[in-house]
């Protein structure tokens, strides 16, 4: 059985290790906090494009542009895929990097021609120790995501689009459902589904009005394109880096409630320990005292 030397010693590595996990805690719940106001901050100009593609397709529905499906098509293409992995740079998250990463093997496994081109420094690992191929690895941090990362990443993808050596292009990437639930998931990017930018009734109603396009509206429409993919990868980029801030948190908040636990457990054997050895040494000198007292009466 431990002495209360080793259980001392015991308390204070779980009470240095609680602090670890609570510094943790505040400063993934800093980060995400951060992270959310960026995202309401550019989401207006992002809605805005999508408004205007809405719009577009309400003058011209049948434009025809290499980033959508043709009008009544939607069958997988023949060809080489892209797959943009967003992980963290790091564990300590729960099952999030593992989540993504599933969904990535998932589509190798449907798909085996597929270039992967990865986020975070968890995912680079993983895919080099398994020797599966990377294609393209964005080596700054997947810790501050930004707009200008967020356009080379877009321009990077969609210039293998454009040349047509990926003939359809998936994001897998962590979305926060609500607070307390997220989940991993393997979206398409290109190319869009035109059902993807139809309106309401109501919005449509709203756009009565026609609009002459500079040089045609096809120019118009795979210029906006550019924007609203960066958009996309953005608000991907910014959602999974809130995922991992929100699991980081849960991970640590239930780190330090196994430190508690642990710490009362400990607290109570120490106690216990320190008891017997105390009524140990009462015994012993009571034994003693009272073999004196024998001696001294012969």
């Amino acid at each position: 059985m431990a002495g209360t030397k080793e259980i001392k010693s015991h308390i204070e590595s779980v009470g240095e290790t609680r602090k670890i996990t609570n510094a943790m805690y505040l400063i993934a719940s800093t980060k995400l906090q951060k992270a959310r106001q960026e995202l309401e901050q550019t989401r207006p100009y992002f809605e805005a494009l999508r408004g205007e593609i809405k719009r577009i397709f309400h003058t011209a529905y049948r434009v025809d542009s290499h980033y959508f499906y043709p009008v009544g098509n939607d069958a997988p293409l023949e060809g080489t895929y892209g797959c943009l992995v967003i992980t963290a740079d790091k564990g300590l998250a729960g099952a999030y990097n593992q989540n993504a990463i599933r969904e990535a093997q998932q589509l190798l496994e449907r798909h085996p021609d597929t270039k992967l081109f990865v986020v975070g420094e968890y995912g680079r690992r993983f895919f080099d120790q398994r020797k599966i191929p990377i294609e393209h690895s964005f080596l700054y941090t997947a810790q501050n995501p930004t707009m200008a990362r967020a356009r080379e990443i877009s321009a990077l993808l969609m210039s293998g689009f454009d040349r047509g050596e990926l003939k359809e292009i998936f994001v897998i990437y962590t979305d926060m459902e609500s607070a307390m639930s997220f989940q991993a998931r393997a979206a398409r990017l290109l190319p869009f589904h035109r059902t993807h930018f139809a309106g309401t009734p109501a919005a449509e109603g709203a756009m009565t009005e026609r609009y002459e396009f500079y040089p045609d509206v096809k120019d118009v429409l795979n210029s906006i394109m550019h924007s609203y993919v960066t958009g996309f990868i953005y608000s991907a980029l910014i959602d999974s880096f809130c995922c991992e801030q929100n699991a980081r948190m849960s991970a640590m908040d239930n780190a330090n409630r196994n430190a508690e636990k642990l710490l009362g457990e400990l607290s109570l054997q120490y106690n216990r320990v320190r008891q017997a050895a105390i009524t140990q040494e009462i015994t012993e000198i009571s034994a003693g005292a009272r073999a004196q007292r024998q001696k001294k009466g012969r």
